[in-house]
């Protein structure tokens, strides 16, 4: 029955989210603030990230393809399929889904336990929608940018480990990296992206935004926030994969 309550009362949550603003120009301005906060201050992480995981598939491929029986380009193929279409897109959102699900959580509950939602409410103004909506919006908008150079970054690195250690040689890594490429694949990367954006910001929203007690309580919620959003992340993974690839 608590699932059920919670189901519902997330439901209802989102209706209010999305109810129409009062002021479209504010929400702009907040739109503009949350993509700099969501997207842009989680490039450093992502690129080091993705750089590390683009050299340490490149080097795991090649060490299980020696002998001879499977072309050295096949390292290039591996490592490109691995990245668009399981890491950049899903690990990377289960990494944020920790960074940026707790800060949402954590932020609103904070606001919650302080009284300063209630004091929005007080002043006529739809909270849920003034607080949340321009951080779904902003997120689910700059997530396809961020996953994008994730690809990038990790297949450059690839090639960089070519470069320096001579597993393969480069050439047959960009060639790998070419070799039966479907756009698609960028297509379906793109579109889970889009949904964990979606889910990370809402779930972890709602965690915060009806957080009550103390600093603890707090804590607590940013912790369901990043636990619920992962888990509701992996579900939609398979569920995408599934509709999608075959």
């Amino acid at each position: 029955m608590k699932t059920l309550f919670h189901i519902g009362r997330y439901a209802l949550f989102i209706k209010r989210v999305f109810e129409r603003p009062e002021r479209g120009k504010v929400y702009w301005r907040l739109f503009i603030d949350e993509a700099y906060k969501l997207g842009v201050n989680s490039l450093g992480i992502i690129i080091i990230i993705s750089g590390f995981m683009g050299m340490v598939i490149t080097i795991q491929t090649a060490s299980q393809i020696e002998g001879g029986w499977i072309p050295p380009y096949t390292v290039g193929y591996t490592t490109r399929q691995s990245i668009i279409l399981e890491f950049s897109p899903t690990m990377l959102a289960l990494i944020l889904a920790g960074k940026i699900g707790s800060n949402i959580a954590s932020e609103l509950g904070t606001m919650r336990v302080t009284e300063q939602i209630d004091a929005l409410e007080i002043m006529g103004i739809n909270s849920a929608g003034y607080l949340v909506f321009p951080k779904i919006i902003a997120f689910m908008f700059i997530m396809p940018f961020l996953v994008m150079l994730s690809m990038f970054v990790g297949i450059y690195f690839g090639y960089v480990i070519c470069e320096l250690s001579n597993i393969i040689t480069p050439a047959q890594y960009i060639y790998g990296v070419q070799d039966d490429f479907r756009p698609f694949d960028i297509v379906y990367a793109l579109t889970k992206s889009v949904v964990f954006a979606f889910i990370i910001t809402t779930i972890s929203a709602y965690h915060g935004y009806y957080a009550s007690g103390s600093a603890l309580e707090v804590g607590k919620a940013s912790t369901r926030a990043v636990v619920f959003s992962s888990i509701v992340v992996l579900i939609f993974n398979y569920l995408i994969t599934q509709m999608l690839l075959t």
